[in-house]
């Protein structure tokens, strides 16, 4: 009898779904520390994990059974990758989990910067009508430039193309004919932070893209820029999108993500 631990809440869907399988046992034990963790995964063959859960270098060597990590969406920073491919350990993602709702959500943090309704719903709490002072602007024609153009980053082009936008992309990693099919345009990422209007991140969290927007970066763009980042808050320098936002550098900004959680 296989043993799989989850870690992290999982819908319950899911859950039911491995309780129906045969020739496993599912414990469920969320909110464990990294010394917890590591004085229990030792007796389990796979551990099951969002991204609450940090599997670190000590985590994996304590365990000493486990064959898997599955990951319950899209990025696997929180696992140290060398040290499970070290002990011969899978570690496995759903890339597609996710995927159409945060693309979604990149086009409604954009709509929502566009006609300002968070402040325009401070607003009338407030109890004022201030129509003329929050006056909206129109997508259409606008330049959508997606950093990262994985499976998120595709369909948010998509949806911006049905939308009347002009769409730019940088991901060194896809191949031409990818960006032609989404009715985008590759560019590199000076253009694309130059030439944007929305500046989305759909890009994974690694030591090369830490911090890949940044001073330089958000000097750059033009001072009516919108910046949104669903994707990992290490991608963005907060402190240097602070000043930018401070000194009108770039007009606003919608985060989904922070680089300490909660912020």
């Amino acid at each position: 009898m296989k043993k799989i631990l989850v870690s992290d809440k999982l819908a319950e869907d899911g859950i039911n779904y491995l309780n129906e399988q045969s020739g496993i046992q599912v414990h469920i034990q969320t909110g464990l520390s990294e010394d917890e963790l590591c004085g229990i995964i030792g007796d389990y063959d796979a551990l099951l994990i969002r991204s609450d859960t940090k599997v670190t270098k000590k985590v994996l060597q304590a365990a000493t059974n486990l064959k898997v990590v599955g990951r319950a969406g899209i990025g696997v920073d929180n696992v140290d990758i060398p040290a499970a491919t070290e002990q011969g350990i899978i570690v496995m993602n759903t890339p597609d989990a996710n995927a159409t709702t945060t693309a979604e959500l990149a086009i409604a943090h954009m709509f929502s910067l566009s006609r300002n309704l968070p402040e325009a719903s401070q607003s009338v709490r407030a109890g004022k009508w201030e129509r003329s002072q929050l006056v909206g602007a129109e997508i259409n024609h606008k330049t959508f430039a997606i950093l990262g153009f994985g499976t998120i980053g595709r369909l948010a082009a998509k949806r911006a193309v049905g939308l009347g936008m002009r769409v730019i992309a940088y991901d060194p990693f896809v191949t031409p004919d990818i960006f032609e099919e989404c009715g985008a345009q590759s560019v590199d990422l000076e253009t694309l932070v130059k030439e944007a209007d929305y500046l989305t991140l759909h890009c994974p969290m690694i030591e090369k893209t830490r911090g890949i927007i940044g001073a330089e970066q958000l000097k750059m763009m033009k001072k009516t820029a919108m910046l949104i980042n669903c994707a990992r808050g290490g991608l963005v320098d907060e402190a240097a999108l602070y000043d930018a936002l401070k000194q009108g550098e770039i007009a606003k900004a919608a985060l989904d993500v922070y680089e300490t959680e909660p912020p």
